[in-house]
């Protein structure tokens, strides 16, 4: 027996000492982390993300673009708006087309088209922006003492909250605007009031789930308050859900301030350029003038589509479920 040579353990002479396979999990566990990895904050590491996304890209292109035209307009528009000085140029059959006074034309009532585009960026961004914050506020407080407190608490809220979205967004915004009256705080109220419920049940389901965590179980078993766990560890990692909705729901505050106006609740003064009501104006063109319609409609589409595409990629960047 001692000239027999027994081939070391792990297999014949030749093949590698005991290295696993490709792919395993321990050959994962010894790769190194990718850089986008290696101890950086959520919203570093979502930043980076943004920046390598193409719909995130675009998305921010787009609403870069409607904020600089709609807080630029005095000095990009070469008119006042809704000035009909040119009105004798209107025919009941047709309007000026595109000239080198007038880029894009007149509109049905005399004025400079292009001018009324620009400044209806201003009025959406500015009804948009302000209805969001409305409903953020009143619907995070909402959500944060449904979600801190919980019991009677919660279950008092919830049910207001549930009462408020068993009536259609449109149709609370239709009504709430209706009751004050035809103005622009009338939408932006309204609109806010539509949110509310969405950013309420938002974030009391997100603090809820950090209820549990471990961090907040070490922080209440220290001793700390519940207010100080409250505001300083479960809120601020709650927030994350609402700010990414809260950027969606932009979007849909643009095309409800256009449907709204649409109806006739906007601002009643006539000097005051809207894309809703710019729609409403040219109803009955579209037949002879349909770009009088085609334009606005395409600003407000391009608008949502912005807030959306980056709203999406914020909320995968954010998310664990979507890193890559």
């Amino acid at each position: 027996m001692s000239g027999v040579h027994l081939p070391p353990a792990g297999g014949p002479p030749g093949a590698p000492e005991d290295d696993p396979p490709a792919g395993t999990p321990a050959e994962l566990a010894l790769e190194p982390l990718a850089e986008d990895e290696r101890g950086t904050s959520l919203w570093r590491g979502a930043w980076r993300r943004l920046r390598r996304d193409p719909g995130a890209i675009a998305g921010a292109v787009i609403v870069l673009a409607f904020a600089l035209v709609a807080l630029m307009a005095p000095l990009i528009a070469p008119y006042a708006p809704a000035g009909a000085q040119w009105a004798n140029q209107v025919t009941p059959s047709s309007v000026p087309g595109p000239s080198d006074e007038h880029l894009l034309g007149l509109d049905s009532f005399g004025s400079d088209l292009f001018t009324q585009l620009v400044y209806g960026a201003r009025q959406s961004l500015v009804i948009g922006v302000v209805s969001t914050v409305i409903g953020l506020g009143f619907g995070a407080a909402l959500g944060l003492l449904a979600g801190a407190f919980g019991g009677a608490v919660d279950v008092a809220v919830m049910r207001v909250v549930d009462i408020m979205l068993s009536i259609p967004s449109l149709l609370l915004a239709v009504s709430v605007a209706a009751v004050i009256g035809p103005s622009p705080t009338a939408l932006m109220i309204a609109i806010g009031a539509a949110q509310v419920p969405i950013f309420a049940r938002l974030l009391r389901g997100s603090m809820l789930g950090q209820r549990s965590s471990d961090y907040v179980l070490a922080a209440s078993s220290l001793g700390l308050r519940r207010r100080r766990v409250v505001m300083s560890h479960m809120l601020p990692n709650s927030l994350s859900p609402v700010i990414v909705q809260g950027t969606l729901t932009l979007a849909t505050a643009i095309i409800e301030v256009a449907a709204l106006s649409y109806l006739g609740l906007g601002d009643p003064n006539p000097t005051v350029a809207e894309w809703g009501r710019m729609l409403v104006r040219a109803q009955d063109r579209l037949a002879t003038d349909p770009h009088l319609a085609v334009l606005p409609g395409v600003c407000i589409a391009v608008t949502a589509l912005g807030f959306t595409l980056f709203g999406e990629a914020l909320r995968e960047s954010l998310d664990p479920t979507f890193r890559r």
